[in-house]
C-alpha cells in the first residue's frame, strides 16, 4: 500500500511520486542528482492566461513546476531558470558525492567557510532538532549507512543490537560544533544527511526565484514536497489530494492551499528489508524505524518547515506529533497510523474541501 500527495491541476490529478519506486533502495534523497527532461506542457486557459508545466527527474524523484501566467514566454523563462537553480543546489547538497561540500564534510569530519546555502540548511536543521526534542536529527547517517551495508547483501540477517548501539553513539546534533561558517564533528566517523530537509529547502528556493520573476500563480512539487502561490485558474486555490496509504485511489482528504507548503513522510516508499521492519526514517533515540505511524502530512508556511516537521513527527507518538503542530502557528497535520486510524491537528479541517 502507498501514500502519495497528488496535485490536481485543471481537472487532472497527476501522480508525481511513482519514481520513488524505481529509485535505488538505499539512495534516497539525492541519489539521482542529474536533471532529465520528462515532459512539457503549455495550455492556453483563456485570452489572458497560460498554464505552463515542466517536469524533470531530479532529487531521486519527479520535480514538476506549473505556472499560470499571462505570458507563455516569461513563464517558460522562469521555469528554465528554476531548474538551473535546482541543479546548482542539488550539486551543492549532494551527500553521495565526496567532492561536494557536504561529501567533504562527511569524509573529513570538519569544513571551514562552508557555502551559505549549506550553512542555512544546517542551521535550520539544528533549530528543528531542538523544536522536535531531538526527533529530527541530521546526524543519523551512521545508522542509514549501517542498514544499507547490511541489507544490501540480500541476506536475511538483521543488525544486531551491538551494531545499532555503536552507530547510535555517533548520533546527536549536540555532537556538532557549528558557528554559522565552520562546522566540526566532535567524534570520528560521524556524518550528516540532509534528506529530511534539503528537498524542502530547494523547493523554497525555487519558489523565491519564481517570486523574483513576478510569477504570481504556481505550484512546485518535488516528490510530494509542495509549494504553492496564488491560484491554479479562475481564482481557484491549488488542490492537494492526500492519498490513503492503505488503499490506492482513496483520499482521506483533499485540501486547498493558496500560499503555503505541504510535505509528506511515509514508511511505504523505501524499506531496507523484505519484512518491512527497517525503512528510511529512523528514530535517532532508538536507532530503529518507528512503526506506529504510516504517513505524516504537514502544511506550513515553507516547504522546508513542512519537510522537517513531517520527518520529525513521524518518529513521535501520534499524540505528541499533533500536540506539537497545534503549538506552531501556520502549521497543520494529518497522521495515519499503522492500525489505520487518522489523527488531525485542530485546524486541518479548515483546509479540507
Amino acid at each position: 500500500m502507498e501514500q502519495r500527495i497528488l496535485e490536481e491541476i485543471s481537472g487532472w490529478v497527476q501522480d508525481r511520486r511513482d519514481f520513488l519506486k524505481v529509485s535505488a533502495s538505499f539512495a534516497i534523497g539525492f541519489a539521482s542528482c542529474g536533471i532529465f527532461p520528462l515532459d512539457a506542457e503549455a495550455v492556453k486557459f483563456n485570452r489572458k492566461l497560460y498554464k505552463v508545466s515542466r517536469t524533470r527527474l531530479a532529487l531521486g524523484t519527479f520535480v514538476s513546476i506549473t505556472v499560470v501566467h499571462p505570458s507563455k514566454d516569461q513563464a517558460e523563462e522562469a521555469i528554465g531558470e528554476a531548474f538551473r537553480e535546482l541543479k546548482r543546489l542539488t550539486d551543492l547538497l549532494n551527500r553521495f558525492d565526496s567532492k561536494t561540500p557536504l561529501g567533504e564534510l562527511n569524509k573529513e569530519g570538519s569544513l571551514k567557510n562552508i557555502p551559505p546555502e549549506l550553512a542555512q540548511v544546517i542551521s535550520y536543521s539544528i533549530e528543528y532538532h531542538k523544536l522536535t526534542s531531538g526527533a529530527f536529527d541530521i546526524t543519523i547517517k551512521p545508522l542509514i549507512d549501517l542498514f544499507g551495508e547490511i541489507f544490501s547483501t540480500g541476506q536475511a540477517s538483521r543488525p544486531i543490537q551491538k551494531q545499532i548501539e555503536e552507530a547510535l553513539s555517533l548520533v546527536g546534533s549536540e555532537k556538532i560544533m557549528f558557528d554559522g561558517k565552520n562546522i566540526q564533528f566532535l567524534m570520528p566517523k560521524m556524518g550528516i544527511t540532509l534528506d529530511g530537509i534539503a528537498k524542502g529547502f530547494i523547493v523554497d528556493r525555487i519558489s523565491q526565484l519564481l517570486d523574483r520573476h513576478k510569477i504570481q500563480n504556481y505550484l512546485v512539487n518535488a516528490g510530494g514536497d509542495i509549494r504553492t502561490r496564488g491560484y491554479r485558474k479562475d481564482k481557484k486555490p491549488w488542490r492537494i489530494a492526500i492519498e490513503d496509504p492503505w488503499k490506492k485511489g482513496n483520499y482521506p482528504d483533499i485540501i486547498e492551499v493558496r500560499d503555503g507548503a505541504v510535505a509528506t513522510s511515509g514508511n511505504y516508499e523505501v524499506f531496507f528489508d523484505q519484512e518491512k521492519m527497517f525503512h528510511h526514517i529512523i528514530d535517532p533515540k532508538t536507532g530503529l524505524s518507528p512503526r506506529e505511524i504510516t504517513s505524516v502530512s504537514v502544511t506550513a508556511n515553507s516547504a522546508m518547515e513542512a519537510d522537517a516537521l513531517s520527518t520529525g513527527i513521524f518518529v513521535m507518538s501520534s499524540a505528541q506529533g499533533v500536540r506539537l503542530i497545534n503549538s506552531l502557528p501556520g502549521c497543520e497535520c494529518l497522521l495515519v497510523s499503522r492500525n489505520r486510524r487518522e489523527f488531525r491537528s485542530s485546524g486541518w479541517s479548515k483546509l479540507a474541501i
